[in-house]
């Protein structure tokens, strides 16, 4: 519920956030196709595929001036709103540029004190306000489910829905953030037979890390995984991403006394900082020793030569900078690869993804 009193459409969207998930996709879907990205498990192999080689076009159309005017001419009028109302670099940055990539306009508000929500205006009529401007909403929001909600009350309540993109949603969903980390995994392991049969480790603050959530969904679209959740008890992974694992046969192994006992066991090592912006008092993440889990060139010498070192950024402590010049350090690969990769999902929402690959 965004705040207030509790409205008929408070009671309308709990009914539907109590359905299964498979139910809910379907809300987020126009003829039998995805209309908006809202949780990881709306993509398949199939999407992950062709998003994979829409990805790799655009990115090769760009680099001439014909290429690069050609996919500015595909959404040149269409407008976009980005509406984060929790602090974004990358996240906020790669989508600009997507949307820039594909000729389209955006507006944006990064903090809800400056709109009138600081007038009393509730969530959804700013979400209606802004599909009556643009045709695009991608939007972070420091509450659970809210680009879900958005996603629903334009599509179920209003005669101009317009498609959501989840930037990030409390510490649930960063599905675009899986997005362009599969398509990193994929990029790097594409001559090591793929992504099938690896072991990816995941490290750090894995409660209420969204990003390492979201990349966990996605591996039930690849055969043979394995998966090594890494950090101390009070950060590990959730009992509903475990049981989502279980349920769909993916092994999974957690570590919960330090990094070096795991590190010569993975193809890929996805590091995270601790999430402390959500301590339920000041001060709580700190009362947990996590220097254990750090990655050091000391340690360094435990990592597979062919491996791929990941990170969502904002990094702290836990990636030492000396590692960098590492050719394993992907992370900065990984950042650059978010814009072409959410510029192909915008394409693909758009359905002007055929042009591209026909091009």
């Amino acid at each position: 519920m965004p705040g207030g009193p509790i409205t008929i459409l408070d009671e309308q969207y709990a009914e539907f956030e109590g359905l299964p998930n498979e139910e809910r996709i379907k809300c987020f879907e126009k003829d039998g196709r995805m209309y908006d990205m809202i949780i990881s498990q709306q993509l398949n192999r199939q999407i992950l595929d062709d998003l994979y080689r829409i990805t790799n076009q655009i990115r090769s159309l760009s680099k001439s001036k014909t290429g690069s005017h050609f996919v500015q001419s595909l959404l040149c009028h269409k407008r976009a709103m980005l509406y984060f109302a929790q602090p974004s670099s990358r996240t906020f940055l790669s989508f600009e540029n997507a949307c820039h990539l594909l000729g389209m306009k955006t507006s944006e508000i990064r903090d809800p004190s400056v709109s009138s929500e600081v007038k009393g205006e509730s969530f959804d009529d700013s979400l209606r306000t802004f599909s009556t401007y643009t045709d695009l909403i991608i939007m972070r929001h420091k509450g659970q489910n809210m680009a879900e909600r958005a996603a629903w009350l334009l599509n179920t309540h209003t005669y101009r829905p317009v498609p959501v993109i989840n930037g990030g949603s409390g510490s649930d969903q960063h599905p675009t953030q899986a997005l362009l980390d599969v398509f990193t995994l994929q990029q790097s392991f594409e001559y090591q037979g793929g992504l099938d049969g690896k072991t990816i480790l995941m490290c750090g603050d894995l409660k209420r890390g969204r990003t390492v959530r979201s990349l966990s969904y996605l591996m039930k679209n690849f055969r043979g995984m394995k998966i090594i959740y890494a950090a101390p008890a009070a950060f590990q992974m959730k009992e509903d991403v475990c049981s989502f694992l279980e349920r769909h046969q993916i092994p999974y192994f957690i570590e919960t006394h330090g990094l070096d006992k795991v590190l010569g066991e993975a193809d890929a090592i996805y590091m995270t900082r601790i999430q402390d912006e959500h301590d339920a008092t000041p001060g709580e993440s700190g009362k947990t020793d996590a220097t254990k889990f750090r990655l050091t060139l000391a340690n360094m010498a435990k990592v597979k030569p062919n491996a791929v070192i990941m990170h969502p950024f904002p990094r702290r402590d836990e990636i030492d900078v000396a590692i960098d010049p590492d050719p394993r350090a992907m992370y900065w690969r990984q950042e650059r690869n978010g814009m072409w990769s959410r510029a192909a999902l915008i394409a693909y929402i758009f359905r002007v993804d055929h042009e591209i690959m026909s091009y």
